[in-house]
């Protein structure tokens, strides 16, 4: 991680994966977009930094444990893609099968959009 988006871009990894939030939102944007795509659906688009703060502390009730980590970094203009290989521990049972308890692991990427050093959008995408 050598370029300040990269060094942005962890910084964030890091919050998620330590369930810090004021660490994961501070280099978003006060208008960020974010976007959820599973499997090509648009499960969840929230605007502005209090929804996406919001959304992220309802989120951390859901595992007892998770890890973001980074395989892969593209740049792309003002965008920068990266894959991940995502692993959690259920803190609950939820609606898909997936049991307190159980491991969750599964590769994605997120896409960040970035405005003089902020992040703009993310689109997280598995």
């Amino acid at each position: 991680m050598n370029t300040p988006r990269e060094k942005i871009i962890q910084n964030y990894i890091d919050g998620y994966n330590a369930f810090d939030i004021e660490k994961m939102i501070g280099n978003l944007d006060d208008k960020i977009v974010f976007q959820n795509i599973q499997n090509g659906n648009v499960t969840m688009t929230l605007h502005g930094i209090e929804a996406f703060k919001n959304q992220a502390e309802t989120a951390k009730q859901y595992f007892i444990s998770r890890s973001q980590k980074i395989t892969s970094v593209k740049h792309m203009g003002d965008k920068t893609e990266i894959e991940i290989d995502y692993s959690a521990i259920a803190a609950m049972d939820f609606p898909n099968g997936l049991q307190k308890g159980e491991e969750l692991a599964l590769k994605g990427k997120s896409v960040f959009t970035f405005k003089n050093n902020k992040i703009i959008t993310l689109t997280d995408i598995s």
